[in-house]
């Protein structure tokens, strides 16, 4: 069996969600720097991640990602299955006939028990057990940043009124009172 990118990368970014949480929504920009993952895949991958409501999100300024259950309630089988990620190391994928002769093949029943074993042991796993882990090697978590809020540090430069006269015509006429 070969796990692909889309994958490890979905198990991955649910970690560095599930890590930074408790901070208020992730946003994926975030993770995409942090993890070195492709913005735009991220987005896809978490469209699926939603749909399979492992995630939520939270529109507008200060927005992002959350997890959709608690981190012991999701298990990377549930993260790689949202993801299209197909747990299958045979070769027919489990179709009838993948034999010469029509039938199964001879090392069928071979891969389909480790097919098994594999989603056994993917379920077996939670997105909480590898936060766990992560902390458990030091992991640091920052704090969630300052809220960049659109306030120069340079003051605002009011313009200058001039209570003079703003044409030609009102300068002849303001020397002609005088």
């Amino acid at each position: 069996m070969r796990l692909t990118t889309k994958g490890r990368f979905a198990v991955t970014a649910m970690i560095d969600l599930a890590l930074r949480q408790n901070n208020g929504p992730v946003t994926l920009a975030a993770i995409s720097q942090r993890q070195q993952i492709s913005l735009s895949y991220l987005e896809q991958l978490f469209g699926k991640l939603r749909r399979h409501e492992l995630v939520e999100s939270t529109r507008g300024p200060g927005g992002g990602y959350t997890l959709g259950r608690k981190a012991a309630d999701i298990t990377v089988a549930d993260i790689i299955v949202s993801v299209d990620e197909p747990i299958d190391a045979t070769q027919c994928a489990g179709k009838e006939n993948c034999g010469d002769e029509g039938g199964r093949c001879m090392t069928h029943e071979l891969w389909a028990a480790l097919n098994q074993r594999m989603v056994e042991f993917l379920d077996s796993v939670s997105l909480q057990k590898l936060v766990e882990e992560q902390l458990a090697k030091g992991v640091q978590i920052e704090d969630k940043p300052a809220i960049k809020r659109a306030i120069s540090s340079q003051p605002v430069v009011k313009p200058i009124r001039i209570s003079g006269p703003n044409s030609v015509f009102a300068l002849g006429n303001s020397f002609a009172k005088s």
